[in-house]
């Protein structure tokens, strides 16, 4: 069916849900893909033809109806902070806007129920008030939302204590296929792993449930060492201290803090920072701990001034990129997963070919109960030959690449996807959800 007349009936059926405006398609087709000087290359002209934007779970399901009907692929979307071009629609069609489904359903003893478009900020924050938190968001909570982060997403603060989106921080999830008729799934247990960080490829997510921990009082602190060796050791060494609480421990190399412009001014110059957040008992513990590898507590921004400031998450994870970017354009980065027996050797190994071509910092995490050292190496972009030239070299050495420069999730860090691709038959016999993607 020609473009004009498909979107007729959209407007017909759908009314004004549907938007077609050029600023509103622009800008509702794009994410955070330009992270990627690859990705940026090869998507920034890809966008939807129309965006419906539902209110209501009946919105979505028509619109799913509608698509069928009318054989249009359908992209979904959360707030657009996704990295890999998850909700960058390759084949046109439509872009669903998941952000006006913003209802908390309901909160429980350790849990919560929320619509897909609730913002991980404002559900913090009300489980806060409640006395309760978030187990684990991305550095993008204050805009991502529950289910974006749940569809496109794997880890963040609080993985150092709670692990990723598959360790059990994922409880329930309402999913519609896309059929002639989209059928409301209730998805729990093991068939959730074919719904976690799938970008909305084997169905559309409407709403989650995912638990929640105590809430605690976080102070946080950096703490500075000569070395980035050091830092880096500091690290494991408080991650496995049971005796403190903690919800993020990311050591960074220098020049990295120097990035960090609103809180360059607070830390001492060229040294490494291992940017933390603590809970306010523990913070005597974490200090004397740190003295053990040579370091002293630097920064400090106290637990009654949480969420009240800027926070030291705002420059970990993957915003350590973004900070990196805005200080100099030709910074990109990977995502890499390396060997907890021998972190240090590869890490030397690394450094010893590309120099501050490559600049360091870890996160540190439970994976599958296991702690581990991740990292998101900032890497200055010069060519696509070089940038997989380096991927190369890290493979070489034996740490585990995740690909942040494509938009497939196999090669992107998902792995085996065959159990997903069972799910996207019986859910979209068709192939229209975010086709191109897995």
């Amino acid at each position: 069916m020609e473009t004009l007349a498909w979107k007729a009936d959209m407007l017909k059926s759908l009314g004004g849900l549907v938007l077609t405006d050029d600023d509103s398609v622009e800008k509702l087709s794009k994410d955070y893909y330009w992270y990627s000087p690859v990705l940026d290359k090869r998507l920034k002209e890809k966008k939807a033809d129309v965006i419906i934007a539902p209110k209501t779970e009946e919105d979505v399901a028509a619109a799913l109806a509608l698509a069928y009907r009318l054989r249009i692929p359908v992209t979904a979307r959360g707030a657009g902070t996704g990295n890999y071009g998850q909700a960058i629609p390759l084949e046109g069609g439509i872009v669903l806007d998941l952000s006006g489904l913003d209802r908390i359903v309901e909160f429980g003893a350790g849990c919560v129920r929320a619509q897909s478009g609730v913002r991980l900020g404002v559900l913090d924050k009300t489980a806060r008030e409640q006395g309760q938190e978030l187990r684990i968001y991305p550095s993008t909570y204050v805009k991502a939302t529950v289910g974006g982060f749940v569809s496109g997403g794997s880890g963040g603060i609080g993985s150092v204590t709670w692990g990723n989106l598959w360790d059990g921080n994922v409880l329930e999830a309402v999913v519609y296929t896309l059929e002639e008729k989209p059928r409301r799934l209730v998805i729990k247990g093991d068939e959730l792993y074919d719904y976690i960080h799938n970008y909305g490829t084997t169905g559309i997510m409407t709403e989650v449930t995912v638990p929640l921990a105590p809430r605690n009082e976080w102070t946080q602190c950096v703490f500075q060492f000569a070395s980035f060796e050091d830092a880096v050791r500091y690290g494991e060494a408080l991650a496995r201290d049971g005796a403190v609480t903690k919800r993020l421990i990311s050591p960074m190399e220098w020049p990295l803090p120097s990035f960090f412009k609103p809180l360059a001014k607070s830390l001492a110059p060229a040294q490494a920072a291992v940017l933390t957040e603590i809970a306010e008992h523990a913070v005597d513990l974490a200090a004397k701990l740190a003295e053990a590898y040579g370091g002293k507590l630097g920064h400090v921004i106290a637990a009654s001034q949480y969420r009240k400031t800027i926070g030291v998450s705002d420059f970990t994870w993957n915003h350590t990129t973004l900070w990196a970017i805005k200080s100099d354009p030709s910074w990109t980065y990977l995502q890499a997963g390396f060997a907890p027996d021998r972190y240090l050797e590869q890490l030397r190994a690394i450094k010893s070919a590309y120099g501050d071509e490559v600049l360091f910092h870890f996160e540190w995490v439970l994976s599958g109960g296991a702690l581990v050292p991740t990292a998101l190496p900032v890497v200055r972009f010069s060519t696509e030959e070089r940038l997989y030239e380096i991927i190369a070299f890290f493979k070489s050495v034996g740490v585990a690449i995740f690909d942040p420069h494509t938009w497939m999730l196999e090669d992107g860090g998902r792995g085996s996807v065959g159990r997903m691709r069972s799910r996207k038959l019986a859910n979209d016999p068709l192939g229209l959800l975010n086709p191109g993607k897995l």
